[in-house]
């Protein structure tokens, strides 16, 4: 009989080791499906036009006295509202933000996102992928390429400057140096100076020194539901201050 039991046990043991292996490998397969779906996508759209299309062929001209603001950037300014806070609750501000970007791509889809929305202003958010991919020069010129077509079609624009990183989670700062985001942050507040762009310092605000200060993000890397309500005024001002320049 203790055979018996013993014999059980040790099946028993080898069936739930052979569950653990299929779960692992169904999880490792999902992943692997999960990343070569992104990189299609990618190959696809790599400007991400598809994400607002729809919704933007929806949207009506401003009216004659509407002051209209688009946000444009990466994955910092998607996320603003999708946790418990909302974004800027009747205010009737477009969030054009896709995760991941890069300035390069930013910069195919800003006609379509932007111009063709015909705000009165535009905050740029962006810089934060480039770090891990482009040059300084590339960086630069897609900058002074956005502003170049924001001017030309009479849009207002506020510069924001990239948000701090920490490694109070996880290691963030391999990636994406903090002494690389200072100075990309010098730059962008020298371009909006020489370009009469407004400045928008989101960086001073949400860091500790060089740190991003933990009680305002959750990974380390990204805004979290605290760290936009301290944005959101700073944002509001460079807006009113952007829409006061003639």
């Amino acid at each position: 009989m203790r055979v018996l039991g013993i014999r059980l046990l040790a099946g028993s043991m080898v069936a739930a080791c052979c569950l653990m292996a299929q779960t692992a490998e169904a999880q490792r397969v999902e992943a692997l499906e999960q990343k070569l779906a992104a990189q299609r996508k990618l190959l696809v759209d790599w400007g991400g036009l598809i994400r607002y299309g729809s919704e933007n062929a929806e949207i009506r001209p401003p009216k004659p006295n509407e002051k209209r603001v688009i946000f444009f950037g990466d994955q910092v300014t998607e996320r603003w509202g999708q946790g418990s806070g909302k974004f800027f609750p009747g205010k009737g501000y477009l969030n054009r933000g896709i995760g991941g970007q890069t300035t390069a791509q930013m910069l195919v889809r800003f006609h379509q996102d932007v111009v063709a929305l015909k705000p009165a202003v535009v905050v740029i958010e962006g810089g934060m992928n480039d770090l891990l991919v482009a040059t300084e020069g590339v960086m630069a010129d897609n900058f002074l390429s956005m502003m170049d077509i924001a001017r030309a079609n009479g849009i207002r624009v506020v510069l924001a400057s990239v948000t701090p990183v920490c490694d109070c989670y996880t290691k963030q700062t391999g990636l994406r140096p903090q002494g690389k985001i200072i100075s990309l942050n010098g730059w962008i507040k020298d371009f909006a100076a020489a370009s009469s762009a407004v400045f928008l310092n989101y960086y001073s605000a949400l860091a500790d020194g060089r740190n991003f200060k933990k009680e305002l993000t959750d990974d380390g890397l990204l805004p979290n539901d605290a760290a936009y309500g301290v944005m959101a005024p700073l944002a509001e001002k460079a807006i009113a201050e952007a829409l006061s320049k003639k």
